[in-house]
């Protein structure tokens, strides 16, 4: 950016250092640069008027309409005390009378107005009594807007209670905007537009387009004359979000290919062929075997493979995982799996060695409770090279666990990591780093992939093992309950186990906890021993109970399972076959589609029964109806992102890498693939962005992006 757009922002006229500090601290504006980037989030028409008269015609009275009024502000007078003081205008044209009414700022409202004056007054109506009146209005003097033409597409800003009450509201806003353009146009005509505002996308793109140059896409998002202008800038900035993310996100992943080199598994050896002949427990679907295949490329290519596995609930993935780290062994080297969870670690540990059994391989299991002799042990063997698969919790990248030789690392559930996590397990090896395979049962939408993941290679399971039934789910409310549990029994006479999940959301622990015992008290009521026997699981109990209580459950001696969301990820018991999900209304799409994934694992029918409240908010039914409609995890995923937006969906925000201004992944999905496109051709010309027309690409990459650390290196 230019020295201009680099100056704070006090120095322009109408902020000041008050104002600044403000702006600063609400919005996290700066500079004239942060200033200039802070775009309006609507637009409204300021060459309307009403009249009072045909505002009190309408029936019924209108409520919450944005109108804009001309007349004269009558009087203000002031009402109530403390709290619920507030200051209140009588606003008069030819026509009629409205109430203008201010709760806050009245000090400050009170010194701008007087009485007697003609005014142009901007808000949303309300109605109280019968009677039209405007609270909190945007108020100017007739005469100033007089004075300039009327703007059809009105920027208005988003802003704070503390911004209005400093003079930044809507109208404060656009004035200092209008300051702000006046000092860019004052310095393009002395110094030029590429001194001020350098273009940032090469000529021949903007062409092939027909996109605006750079200032007039930042004139037209905040002043359009017109909506051809408007919906010209729209266009133009968010391609331009989009292409840079995707440029830096390609320009990434091609130098780490060219540049990081790994480690080269020549040949599928003795291990993987036994296991695959002897032991694999049923025929490979489709799916896998091509993701297998799309692996063993990678790890067969001399660079060092960083590769996404996403696969729904149930589709195989770590039986993929045990084949990619049988290849590493027959080759030499060790491998490790990294779950967020003691209980899954486990569950991978068991189910992994249980599978290898007969065939000469080491394989143990690491995590923050393993101590003492037992660790030190480990910690030797591992060092020497005699263990030859470990698998454990984040344990795993601590400074004390020394492999011999890593050449495989497997993150499960990545999306429980925080990137620095999963960096460490790069520094187990020297002097190349492991190759890393990241593995998620939780579908990613197209978009998001494109953009979180849009520097590593993605590998789908998009197809589940023969035999898998879909989960029948249903809706049911509190006046059901009696129904659930009758159908509860029936399921347990019939041999099968249930699982009844509570919500665990920490700001309210206390209260879940509450629920969860509760919700254990009234079913121990309905299910009395000794014909029934309920297990109990949550986040309070120490790590040995919980483990107690899940192999009663597992091997069968109790018929309940009462939990909180510690069983969402992993927990692999073929004879549950129904998902009983509490208070659904507080729980995530994909966190619902991760629970109703626990059941349906073994060859009988399985049900998922969703409980709320008779009284649910428009979006609670939406997801349920959603859930009740699908099982499909990807369709799951979209409607998730659609819903909640990229910024909240879990593990999104660690990258920073969806800061987007004004571009939507929801809406916008083919200015992405047309951004992501475009930069695949031109890195594939010019791979070092060397030509003189990708001058300004290489710029952005080398001094604007900079400031983004290169995450992107490790998956």
């Amino acid at each position: 950016m230019s020295k201009l757009l680099n100056t704070p922002v006090e120095y322009l006229k109408g902020v000041g250092p008050v104002k600044a500090g403000m702006l600063q601290k609400e919005l996290g504006i700066h500079t004239f640069g942060d200033l200039l980037l802070a775009y309006p989030f609507r637009y409204v028409d300021k060459t309307r008027f009403h009249t009072i008269g045909e505002l009190y015609r309408e029936t019924p009275l209108p409520e919450g309409r944005e109108v804009q009024l001309k007349g004269v502000l009558r009087r203000l007078e002031k009402f109530g005390e403390g709290r619920r003081k507030r200051l209140v205008g009588k606003f008069r044209d030819e026509t009629g009378v409205v109430d203008l009414v201010w709760f806050q700022g009245i000090y400050w409202v009170e010194k701008m107005l007087t009485p007697g004056k003609a005014y142009v007054a901007f808000g949303k109506t309300s109605v109280f009594n019968n009677s039209i009146n405007l609270p909190h209005p945007e108020m100017e003097e007739l005469s100033e807007v007089n004075k300039r033409p009327a703007l059809t597409f009105a920027p208005v800003y988003s802003s704070t209670e503390k911004l209005n009450a400093k003079g930044l509201d809507a109208r404060g806003r656009r004035r200092i905007m209008e300051a702000l353009f006046e000092k860019l146009d004052a310095a393009i005509l002395a110094e030029g537009v590429d001194a001020v505002l350098p273009e940032n996308l090469p000529e021949y793109l903007r062409k092939k387009l027909r996109l605006p140059n750079r200032y007039e896409a930042l004139r037209w998002i905040h002043f359009p004359e017109n909506e051809q202008q408007l919906n010209d800038a729209r266009r133009r900035l968010k391609f331009e979000e989009l292409f840079f993310l995707q440029l830096r996100l390609l320009h990434t992943k091609l130098r780490r290919k060219k540049g990081i080199k790994g480690h080269v598994f020549e040949k599928v050896g003795e291990l993987f062929m036994r296991f695959y002949e002897e032991k694999l427990p049923f025929e490979l679907t489709n799916a896998q075997k091509r993701v297998i295949k799309e692996i063993r490329k990678d790890l067969g290519s001399g660079s060092q493979m960083n590769r996404l596995l996403q696969g729904d609930v149930g589709s195989g993935k770590t039986i993929v995982a045990l084949l990619c780290m049988l290849l590493a062994i027959d080759n030499g080297y060790q491998a490790c799996l990294m779950a967020p969870t003691e209980i899954l670690a486990q569950q991978h540990f068991s189910g992994i060695k249980e599978q290898l059994e007969g065939l000469p391989v080491g394989v143990e299991y690491l995590s923050g409770s393993v101590k003492g002799k037992k660790r030190k042990a480990i910690l030797e063997r591992l060092a020497a090279g005699e263990i030859d698969i470990l698998i454990g919790t984040h344990a795993l990248i601590e400074d004390w666990v020394q492999f011999k030789n890593l050449g495989l690392a497997i993150t499960d559930e990545q999306h429980r990591f925080g990137v620095a996590q999963r960096a460490a397990l790069w520094k187990k090896n020297k002097p190349l780093p492991p190759h890393v395979l990241v593995m998620t049962a939780t579908p990613i939408p197209r978009t998001l992939a494109m953009t979180l993941y849009g520097d590593l290679d993605v590998s789908v399971i998009d197809e589940l093992p023969p035999g898998r039934k879909p989960v029948t789910t249903v809706h049911k409310t509190e006046n059901h309950r009696i129904q659930v549990f009758e159908f509860m029994k029936k399921q347990i006479a019939e041999g099968r186990q249930v699982y009844v999940v509570y919500p665990l959301i920490e700001e309210s622990e206390k209260l879940d906890l509450k629920n969860l015992m509760e919700g254990y008290e009234a079913i121990s009521r309905a299910f009395p021993k000794p014909q029934y026997q309920i297990s109990i699981v949550h986040g309070r109990m120490k790590p040995a109970d919980k483990d107690f209580e899940m192999q009663r459950f597992v091997q069968g001696k109790t018929q309940i399972m009462i939990a909180t969301t510690v069983i969402e990820v992993g927990v692999n018991v073929p004879n549950a076959s129904v998902m009983v999900i509490e208070n659904t209304e507080r729980f995530g799409l994909s966190q619902l589609h991760q629970l109703r994934g626990r059941v349906g694992r073994g060859a009988d029918k399985s049900y998922c029964i969703l409980m709320t409240e008779f009284k649910i908010s428009n979006e609670a039914r939406e997801r349920i109806s959603t859930m009740v409609r699908t099982n499909n995890g990807f369709e799951i995923a979209e409607a998730d992102l659609k819903l909640r937006g990229p910024g909240n969906i879990e593990g999104t925000r660690q990258s920073g890498l969806l800061n987007l201004r004004l571009a939507d992944l929801t809406q916008d999905e083919k200015i992405l693939k047309t951004a992501r496109d475009l930069a695949i051709r031109i890195l594939e010309k010019d791979p070092e962005l060397n030509h003189p027309l990708n001058a300004p690409l290489k710029y952005w990459l080398e001094v604007v992006g900079k400031g983004t650390r290169h995450w992107g290196l490790i998956s």
